[in-house]
């Protein structure tokens, strides 16, 4: 509870900046417990952020270890076409292979070209003003077309999305008018797409038309013939599509392989991952005989561990090396990937690759554990040290807290002490004043 002061009235001393300063004194300690309750905050801050780090390359190389062959890294196929025109992809429930395809024929939509050319306004439906769409072993589809004109014919075929369009085609001018052809066509290819338009009692529209018949495409693998009402071909062998170009043509040499450069890709990941996190330590562990260039966790030995712990997952656990692969530890103690050999490695052996990176004892099985040793959140070794910290700032906070306590009180004891000492050095300069005045009141009498 504050205390009322009167500092100074007496005996002429500042005391409220002499209070101030017996509080700066006595809060030497308190200062002491803030500075490293701010040290333990930043220590805490750069675990926590390098906690994060291990367990995300725990994750990732979780997902790397896995050889699983319908998802993920090396589940990844390549599919390669000798020709532009026929393109080709593969799923993950493709098989690697080759094989050529021959071109027979790309697919063709109906169409119907009519001979007639008119002005867009003239009406060229008959006495009726609608047209009939038949198709075979179909219902016939009469579609009206309000007027009757031949730009009217057009947009009711378009409005009434019977799988057919329509387009005017100008042909030439006459008399100062544009003349126009009708040009219908199936929206989609085949053979089944073939259809007829006339007018509503049956006979030839606009002198009739001259006929393009839709098609199937077709292509021949090893001397047997596959088609589709389409230019692609869905499945053609398991997992493989492949797409016809509008103008595709000749042979196409198609080969399934196992995509080497996204595993490649993958790899250098792991390891571009491994080298950052490894210099983040470095960075956040460095010991410099100038302080102010140390590590915020310079001297931590958990993390020096977990450096050892990762570095050591370069050397396979049955004694091998992983340097055929392009996989090596530099003088520097860092991981260093070498992509040419890689690809070589693989390319010569694949199974034996990829066994030396996935699986339970791969290289990503390895970083997986050792970042997950360091980073598990229950038992992780760098999660116990941020654990650590967290209960060491508490138990700073709270000895901080009790010292405010205690200054707040040494505080209030002072401003009684230098009250009391106002109150008394006041009374006393009273009597001082009243003796002062009685031995002056003696001489003037004795004269």
């Amino acid at each position: 509870m504050a205390t009322a002061s009167i500092g100074g009235l007496a005996s002429g001393l500042n005391t409220a900046d002499i209070i101030s300063q017996l509080i700066t004194l006595e809060s030497a300690p308190q200062l002491k417990l803030k500075s490293r309750l701010a040290t333990e905050q930043n220590r805490l801050s750069s675990l926590q952020q390098l906690n994060a780090r291990l367990a995300a390359l725990a994750d990732s190389a979780k997902a790397l270890a896995g050889a699983d062959t319908t998802t993920g890294t090396w589940a990844a196929l390549k599919a390669t076409s000798s020709n532009t025109a026929v393109s080709v992809t593969a799923s993950t429930a493709a098989v690697p292979g080759a094989f050529t395809v021959t071109v027979g024929q790309t697919a063709l939509s109906h169409q119907l070209a009519f001979t007639d050319a008119h002005a867009k306004t003239d009406v060229v439906t008959g006495a009726g003003t609608d047209v009939v769409l038949k198709r075979a072993g179909q219902a016939d589809v009469s579609i009206s077309t309000t007027g009757g004109t031949l730009d009217e014919v057009a947009a009711a075929i378009n409005a009434a999305d019977q799988g057919v369009r329509a387009t005017l085609v100008k042909v030439g001018t006459v008399g100062g008018t544009d003349q126009f052809r009708l040009l219908v066509e199936s929206t989609a290819t085949g053979a089944a797409q073939d259809f007829d338009l006339t007018a509503a009692d049956g006979s030839p529209l606009l002198g009739g038309a001259t006929v393009r018949a839709g098609r199937d495409a077709s292509i021949e693998i090893g001397g047997i013939t596959a088609t589709s009402s389409t230019n692609t071909f869905t499945d053609i062998t398991p997992g493989v599509t492949i797409t016809l170009g509008t103008a595709a043509t000749g042979t196409a040499d198609i080969a399934v392989t196992r995509d080497a450069a996204t595993r490649s890709a993958a790899v250098k990941t792991l390891v571009t991952d491994l080298n950052s996190i490894l210099d983040a330590i470095s960075t956040a562990t460095a010991n410099n005989a100038d302080t102010k260039k140390a590590g915020v966790l310079s001297g931590d030995s958990t993390l020096r561990g977990v450096v050892g712990d990762l570095t050591e997952t370069v050397y396979p656990t049955d004694g091998t090396s992983l340097a055929s692969y392009g996989i090596e530890l530099d003088r520097k103690g860092r991981f260093t990937f070498d992509e040419a050999k890689f690809a070589a490695a693989y390319a010569a052996d694949p199974d034996g690759v990829t066994a030396a990176i996935t699986g339970t004892s791969g290289l990503a099985a390895r970083v997986q554990s050792a970042a997950g040793a360091a980073s598990d959140k229950y038992d992780g070794t760098v999660t116990s040290a941020v654990n650590g910290k967290n209960t060491s700032i508490r138990r700073l906070t709270e000895s901080i807290e009790s010292w405010d306590d205690r200054l707040a009180l040494r505080r209030t004891t002072l401003e009684r002490q230098y009250t009391a000492l106002e109150t008394v050095l006041s009374k006393l300069q009273g009597q001082s004043a009243w003796l002062a005045g009685q031995l002056s009141s003696l001489t003037s009498s004795q004269e």
